[in-house]
């Protein structure tokens, strides 16, 4: 083969292998991440056509990654970093997936432990006293709640705190459709993550007392 041709054979497999997912040097603990920016097109999901993220339009700091971190919790551990806006599923080996998430604004942010104690796809929204007090207009959602749906405020997927003595803490990590709120802090305090992002953090848990949470301001 001539000079030519292996340089262009060099350049279709090094584009291939970036097709999937790319490397940064953006880890959490230093070296590489796999980063998943390829992950957000439309999902068809249980009758339901969720919208493509304009990915290009987020931060590339947020997009779904595998990176190097450190932490004394075992493998299946949640760890929210609020400050920093990410949201960490602790894998064997030193690494994490880690994911962009919206927060609580100023004075609804909430921080401590809980488990996930169980899980929902499409779930119904039902707003709580508080918000209604604030929000009148919300009354209407406060027996029923409101039907699952790309509208809804918890997305595609709700994931449900509860405290060690197995009540309910009210918060929830759920998806949205207001991509553009990742990286900011927004909600009422719940943790947000893209519709995307939920459904591959719900995949990968398992409700229970073993599925930790903690939550650092």
């Amino acid at each position: 083969m001539t000079p030519r041709i292996l340089i262009t054979i060099a350049g279709l497999i090094a584009a291939l292998a970036l097709a999937g997912c790319s490397s940064s040097s953006d880890g959490a603990a230093g070296g590489k991440s796999q980063i998943f920016t390829s992950e957000y097109g439309t999902v068809k999901d249980a009758g339901y056509s969720i919208p493509a993220v304009p990915i290009a339009k987020v931060d590339k700091r947020y997009h779904r990654q595998i990176v190097r971190y450190r932490t004394k919790e075992k493998p299946g551990t949640i760890i929210v970093d609020t400050p920093k806006r990410y949201l960490y599923f602790v894998l064997p080996g030193n690494k994490a997936v880690r994911y962009g998430i919206g927060v609580g604004k100023a004075g609804f942010a909430w921080e401590g432990e809980a488990y996930i104690a169980w899980k929902q796809a499409w779930p119904k929204w039902t707003p709580p006293k508080e918000m209604i007090a604030r929000k009148p207009e919300l009354a209407k959602y406060g027996e029923d709640g409101m039907k699952p749906g790309l509208r809804n405020p918890l997305g595609a997927r709700a994931l449900y705190l509860f405290n060690e003595r197995g009540q309910d803490t009210l918060f929830r990590l759920h998806g949205t459709p207001e991509w553009n709120s990742i990286g900011t802090a927004a909600s009422s305090g719940c943790i947000r993550l893209m519709n995307q992002d939920i459904i591959d953090l719900y995949n990968r848990v398992r409700p229970g007392k073993r599925a930790r949470v903690v939550v650092k301001q």
